[in-house]
């Protein structure tokens, strides 16, 4: 079949490469386009289309989409056959726009139209155009040898189009780029967008030539400075001066002197053997040299057993952290099994609470006690594994990886180690750390750690492991079973006290340059500032705040000389500190129904938060707003159902398919979820429908079930604390949560009153002071004012 016609030629398929109309140029072709070629010449054909492939990929059949929709009508003018390809000379003859393909085999054809450039600039414009282009070409090619000839052509060529047709194929453009000033048709546009590529080509040119003389001029220096000390060793040598200071090291020698295990001293004196094989300049000396430093410079074997003085552990952990009874009292116990079992196998313990609570610092304490080396190591944000097991040598600027570096750094067998805020490790495309841990923190395996760098098995299983974590939840699984979690709980108002006084009060006045007689806090000062200035689970907060009025207090001292005494008392806080901060009386001055305090629990804490309820007109829909969680959506639900159930008697005025329920938490932009504000969530609703008001100095928490029970919560000691430093007088929770308050401090129990309850009746007539009756009544009858009781 003849697939020719007046207006349809062959299209000679481009790979990498873009053609301009107004020049010629030569082109080789293989494969099917050579198969095409030879019947074009046998039909007599000297006229195609050539076009550039998008994306070429020789094992798949081309198809319309593949091509660009503009190419150039081409007449070859000579071809030259080879073994496997043709050469043809091709005069490039005008802008062609493909309107359609067409398929016969592995032919291609196309339908097209010419698409002359737009003779949008006057003659003399084309000429002030050429000569700027030409003078740019000279200045680039000046920096090319052999470019004589190529001058020479430029320089007979008499239009614009011609000129970027010829000079094109020569600058480094990208295929897309080429492409794009090929469909540009209007020559203006052309000619300015061409310009712009010769100026980028000068500056590359330009920037290339600086940067080979730079490096000629680098590479000499290096090989002068190399000649200069062969000679000086030449000239040490004969003077007999070679400074033993200047000798490389004798790493065979200082291998078999060093305290290593056998298997280790192998694999270092086949480095060493490698080291001698490279010679003085070996690529890899450096590399091998440093891996002998680090086998060299790390602790194999445990130095002399050193005893557990108990009372000394428990005197420095009393005198550096107030409070705490129960951690140091776990941390003890801990020690006395290490001091009478005298176990190999090192302790892992993981410190879990609040920020600003001391977990860290306790294990400083802790090295400290044991008199052992001291090593922490950050783990927040780490989301490579090679930071945990290190880079394999076989990458350029590899490193161990941080546990096999702290133990280098700490240069004993047995520290203790700390691995700080093990909950933020994080899980990317490079590894996931957390599963790196995994052998480090197991005592079956960690007698055996393989670093990637080091790839020996070096033995941690002295190591005193000590890791510090805000919450649980986001440690996996695997990981949080291989070490012993030891809670520290909120530190009470009483205890923030004492820690002021006796630690963060001397710390701030030390980091300020004066003395406690210069400054001095006195206690309603003290008090003040942990009352109406901090509302934290930790005190790290509460520093800061101490720190503010030490500056202002640096600064008074620095203007009226250093015999200046200056003391703070509670009334000079709001000058100080600004306002203090808003306090729950504050924000619940004027009560109204549907208001109540509800208890919450976080990674830093506990917390306060208010639940608010209101209705108006509409189809019976419940709203809920503040980023409620499902489960906390699921009990405002329940809530719901139990009031039309339950209460239906006390709020018969109320239609709920003419009204919609709104229900707010504030601090929108905190998630919140869980099941604990459940019976907020009822009394709210509970207070709003029956215009009762809820006493705000009285808070609550606790899950409900559809049947009205009130079940037990989690976090309870950190929302008592929470309560109790908001000033909240009484505290509502489930019976079953009465065992939980042994763990609150005896102060905070004696200044709160706890009420416990099991159903919904107790929660209403504790909270709205209403008799609801039992479960076996369930709601009222639609056409009856009548209780209807199905127990009868």
């Amino acid at each position: 079949m003849n697939m020719l016609t007046e207006n349809r030629l062959p299209v000679l398929p481009l790979k990498g490469t873009v053609l301009m109309h107004g020049g010629q140029t030569e082109l080789i072709i293989t494969g099917t386009a050579s198969a095409l070629f030879d019947r074009m010449t046998r039909s007599g054909q000297h006229n195609a289309i050539a076009v550039t492939i998008k994306d070429y990929d020789e094992n798949k059949n081309l198809k319309e989409e593949d091509f660009h929709r503009t190419g150039v009508f081409v007449n070859i003018t000579a071809a030259i056959k080879g073994d496997d390809h043709i050469k043809l000379k091709m005069d490039l003859i005008e802008r062609a726009y493909i309107k359609e393909f067409f398929f016969e085999d592995s032919d291609v054809y196309a339908d097209y139209e010419l698409q002359p450039d737009t003779p949008d600039l006057s003659e003399v414009e084309q000429i002030e155009m050429l000569d700027y282009m030409k003078k740019l070409a000279h200045e680039i090619a000046e920096n090319f040898r052999g470019s004589v000839s190529m001058l020479k052509i430029l320089d007979r060529i008499d239009t614009v189009t011609k000129m970027i047709g010829f000079s094109v194929q020569y600058l480094s453009m990208t295929i897309a780029e080429k492409q794009e000033l090929l469909e540009e048709r209007s020559l203006h546009k052309r000619g300015i967008k061409f310009i712009d590529d010769l100026l980028k080509q000068k500056e590359s040119v330009k920037l290339q030539i600086e940067m080979a003389q730079k490096f000629n001029e680098n590479t000499n220096n290096q090989y002068r400075k190399a000649m200069l000390r062969e000679q000086l060793k030449e000239i040490q040598k004969e003077l007999n001066e070679d400074s033993p200071s200047k000798k490389k090291k004798d790493y065979r020698q200082m291998i078999n002197e060093a305290e290593l295990p056998e298997d280790i001293r192998a694999s270092a004196l086949e480095e060493v053997d490698k080291l001698e094989a490279q010679g003085p300049n070996g690529h890899e000396e450096g590399m091998i040299r440093t891996y002998l430093d680090l086998i060299l410079a790390l602790p194999w074997f445990k130095g002399p057993e050193k005893a557990i003085d108990l009372e000394k552990a428990r005197k420095i952990l009393d005198e550096q952290h107030y409070g705490l009874d129960k951690v140091k009292e776990r941390i003890i116990q801990h020690l006395a099994v290490l001091k009478l079992t005298d176990k190999k196998r090192g302790t892992i313990l993981l410190l879990e609470g609040p920020p600003g609570t001391g977990k860290t610092s306790l294990g400083k304490s802790i090295a400290e006690a044991l008199g052992r080396k001291y090593v922490r190591i950050s783990l927040g944000g780490v989301k490579d594994e090679a930071e945990i097991r290190g880079h394999r040598r076989t990458y350029i600027g590899a490193l161990p990886g941080r546990v096999i570096s702290g133990m280098k750094k700490a240069g004993e067998k047995d520290p203790v180690f700390v691995l700080d805020e093990i909950d933020k490790l994080m899980a990317a495309y490079n590894g996931d750390p957390a599963s790196a841990l995994l052998e480090v923190l197991d005592p079956e395996q960690n007698n055996s750690f393989t670093d990637h760098y080091l790839d020996l098995p070096y033995d941690l299983s002295d190591v005193f492991f000590i890791a510090t974590a805000n919450t649980v939840s986001s440690i996996p699984g695997p990981l949080l079973d291989r070490m012993e979690v030891i809670s520290i709980s909120s530190y009470t108002n009483l205890e923030k006290y004492h820690i002021a006084v006796d630690h963060l009060i001397p710390e701030v006045l030390e980091e300020h340059g004066i003395t406690a007689e210069q400054l001095q806090f006195e206690e309603s000062a003290v008090n003040a500032v942990i009352s109406d200035y901090t509302r934290e689970a930790g005190v790290r907060g509460l520093k800061k705040q101490l720190a503010a009025v030490a500056r202002k207090a640096t600064e008074k001292i620095a203007a009226d000389g250093p015999e200046t005494k200056i003391s703070v008392k509670a009334e000079d806080l709001e000058e100080i500190l600004g306002h203090k901060t808003v306090r729950l009386e504050d924000a619940l001055k004027h009560i109204t129904p549907g208001i109540v305090t509800g208890l919450a629990w976080t990674p830093v804490g506990g917390d306060i938060l208010f639940i608010e309820s209101t209705f108006m007109p509409g189809n019976g829909e419940l709203i809920l707003t503040g980023q409620l969680g499902d489960v906390m959506k699921e009990s405002a639900r329940i809530s719901v159902s139990l009031i039309r159930s339950r209460m239906a008697n006390q709020i018969h005025h109320f239609k709920f398919n003419e009204n919609d329920l709104h229900i707010h938490v504030p601090s929108g932009s905190t998630p919140k979820d869980g099941p604990s504000a459940g019976i907020t969530l009822f009394t709210s609703l509970a207070s709003l429908l029956t215009g009762k008001t809820v006493d705000p100095e009285t808070a609550m928490t606790g899950e409900i079930t559809l049947r009205g029970s009130v079940l037990p919560v989690g976090g309870i000691k950190e929302k008592v604390l929470a309560a109790h430093r908001a000033g909240i007088k009484k505290i509502i929770m489930s019976a079953e949560n009465r065992q939980d308050l042994k763990d609150i401090p005896c102060d905070v129990r004696e200044s709160l009153e706890f009420v416990f309850i099991e159903t919904i009746e107790e929660l209403i007539k504790e909270a709205l002071d209403i008799e609801l009756p039992g479960p076996e009544i369930l709601y009222m009858h639609s056409d009856s004012t009548k209780n209807v009781n199905f127990s009868n």
